[in-house]
């Protein structure tokens, strides 16, 4: 199926890492023009080169950290002055580390709003005027099924999830009539392929907490269990559903919630 990306223009939050990597990878491949954000330069930088080779599709990297506003914005103003308009977000930038609600330091719940509920906010706030002046665009958050079953030891970070559910439907009703489309796709447990596909800044960093925890042979025998096609995730999965709701096709699909987890959540 021709989705008919080319020549189109998405930004993708996060992208120089796992999901957000696979996503702006499929983006490429199909025309698109992709505008990587991220706060780890190494790993945005080899990334966007790597792409820029794939082809057909342009590549460009902006550093940008989603939860300040003013780099949002600049990012936002970057795209346009080098593509010249914006029709693809993909709010996929996000960040938890597991512990019970109790045990947790405060600066974990903060830091897990301002990534993961902010960030898209401000995204959106700095990104939908432009799409609203042409009546054209498809916004997609990168959700979590934490959000729709509220995880263990993942307290704040599924409040913030289910918290995006929400305001994605709020948009949908009230960006419709711009044409703009508003759309969630929430993975279950992904892990990254190799150790190429996450950047020293990522959550799934062979040094991480989160990584640490889930890359455990026993923990993750455990979890798999639980998902009805008994395996974790891995990036590709996620990128059919992403392409297909980033396209025309999709166009009067909004307001949506999609699980990409094994039947993790139904």
């Amino acid at each position: 199926m021709d989705l008919g990306l080319s020549g189109k223009t998405a930004i993708v939050t996060g992208g120089a890492s796992n999901i957000g990597k696979a996503i702006a990878e499929g983006l490429v491949a199909e025309g698109a023009n992709v505008v990587i954000a991220d706060v780890d330069c190494v790993q945005a930088e080899k990334v966007t080169l790597q792409l820029c080779k794939a082809g057909p599709g342009d590549a460009l990297f902006i550093e940008a950290d989603v939860t300040n506003a003013e780099q949002v914005e600049r990012m936002a103003e970057r795209t346009m002055d080098r593509f010249g308009q914006i029709d693809i977000l993909i709010n996929n930038a996000g960040w938890t580390a597991n512990g019970l609600f109790l045990d947790k330091p405060v600066e974990d719940f903060e830091r897990e709003i301002a990534i993961n509920l902010w960030g898209p906010i401000n995204c959106v706030r700095a990104v939908a005027p432009s799409m609203i002046a042409r009546s054209s665009g498809r916004i997609i958050t990168i959700g979590s099924d934490a959000g729709r079953v509220g995880e263990y030891q993942e307290a704040v970070y599924s409040a913030c999830k289910g918290g995006i559910i929400a305001w994605s439907k709020a948009l949908a009703r009230e960006f419709g009539k711009y044409q703009l489309t508003v759309n969630v796709v929430c993975p279950g447990l992904t892990l990254p392929e190799s150790s190429d596909d996450a950047g020293a800044n990522s959550l799934w960093h062979s040094d991480s907490h989160q990584s640490r925890i889930f890359q455990n042979d026993e923990v993750l025998a455990k979890v798999v269990r639980r998902y009805p096609l008994r395996r974790h995730g891995v990036p590709s999965d996620i990128v059919p559903l992403v392409l297909l709701l980033a396209s025309d096709k999709s166009s009067y699909t909004t307001g949506q919630v999609v699980s990409v987890s094994g039947g993790y959540a139904m």
